[in-house]
């Protein structure tokens, strides 16, 4: 029983760790870390409301590929 109780433990204090650092909003600024790695990466290809027009396609892969190279399901 206590392999159990640790597994219990220690998957419920994974859990939480995730949901607090990823599913949750900063309270400074109210952005999950997904939507800051995206305006980081707006930011560095210089898109503001008064740049031009780019695709989202453009957006996303550049987030994927310098700030989340694991894959895209977080992007």
């Amino acid at each position: 029983m206590p392999i159990l109780n640790e597994l219990k433990n220690s998957y419920l204090n994974y859990a939480m760790s995730v949901i607090v650092s990823r599913a949750l909003p900063d309270v400074r600024d109210g952005l999950k870390p997904s939507q800051r790695r995206v305006l980081v990466a707006m930011h560095d290809l210089n898109l503001g409301p008064r740049s031009t027009h780019r695709k989202c396609a453009k957006i996303v892969g550049d987030t994927s590929g310098n700030y989340h190279p694991h894959g895209d399901q977080a992007t």
